[in-house]
């Protein structure tokens, strides 16, 4: 057996809790693979002004924060060891390998990007949430592009986290 390693990017608005998108990288991970990630999972929306991640070296790439500049988009970083301080995309990250990646097969890179945009759907729609009172995103209203994260020129706070997958071939 030999087991492939996939990067998985979640982005997802911190005040609606959807999910902006996903991006996958199958192997190592460096600040232009990081970048394409991001574009894959922000390439239906629009990027908020502020995004938050943890202290991952990965968000300290050169390249990261210059594109990030581009943008016009300001990083914000979390406590350094303290996952807590950046719940809403640990849970998010949590809850897709508890409730979708542990039980997915998938052949490669392409499968599990579509595979990851059917549980987008899913999560945005379908799924029941304790928060919203046992209700849907779908049923609470908005559309995600209306919230103040995304859109063009949002100003809410969009948050970014990646999770390795390692596969079994």
């Amino acid at each position: 057996m030999l087991l492939r390693t996939h990067w998985v990017m979640a982005v997802m608005d911190q005040f609606t809790r959807r999910i902006i998108g996903f991006g996958v990288h199958p192997g190592d991970v460096d600040g232009i693979a990081l970048w394409r990630m991001f574009n894959k999972a922000i390439s239906r929306m629009g990027v908020s002004r502020y995004l938050s991640s943890d202290n991952d070296p990965l968000f300290e790439y050169h390249r990261w924060q210059a594109n990030l500049r581009v943008l016009g988009v300001e990083g914000v970083k979390t406590v350094p060891y303290v996952p807590l301080s950046h719940p809403f995309i640990e849970r998010l990250m949590g809850t897709t390998r508890r409730e979708f990646l542990d039980h997915t097969l998938f052949w490669n890179a392409r499968d599990l990007e579509r595979k990851l945009g059917e549980f987008r759907e899913y999560y945005n729609r379908y799924r029941v949430h304790a928060s919203l009172g046992g209700g849907t995103h779908a049923e609470t209203g908005g559309v995600i592009g209306n919230s103040p994260c995304t859109g063009s020129g949002g100003q809410g706070m969009g948050n970014v986290g990646t999770e390795r997958m390692n596969r079994e071939v």
